[in-house]
């Protein structure tokens, strides 16, 4: 059974930082990373990492965020720096797998809520 777990995220002031992670067990994950959603809007993929060293970033996280994947552990972590209250969202992680399908499994949310 696939599940995803996710942690971190709370509260930070304008400036400050927070790290995210996340692992996933029962799968070994292609690609793992994570996606937001702020009230009101449509949930946005922020970055990921798949498990090479390719990763990706969101035009509005780049300079600030960092994701590093950790094979062997089958996790992701999202440091978060200099954020900004626009960053202020619910956070989700995921997994996802190319093959023999392309799928996603979900973690739960996790807020993240920035104070300017």
């Amino acid at each position: 059974q696939v599940h995803v777990e996710a942690s971190g995220g709370g509260f930070a002031p304008a400036g400050g930082s927070l790290r995210l992670s996340c692992v996933a067990s029962g799968i070994m994950a292609d690609i793992m990373g994570w996606f937001r959603q702020a009230p009101g809007k449509q949930r946005a993929l922020v970055s990921f990492a798949n498990s090479g060293s390719s990763t990706y970033y969101a035009d509005s996280v780049k300079g600030r965020f960092t994701i590093s994947r950790d094979n062997a552990r089958n996790a992701v972590d999202l440091q978060m720096m200099n954020l900004e209250p626009g960053d202020t969202a619910v956070y989700y992680c995921y997994a996802r797998m190319l093959s023999p399908a392309n799928r996603y499994y979900w973690g739960q949310g996790t807020q993240v809520t920035v104070q300017g």
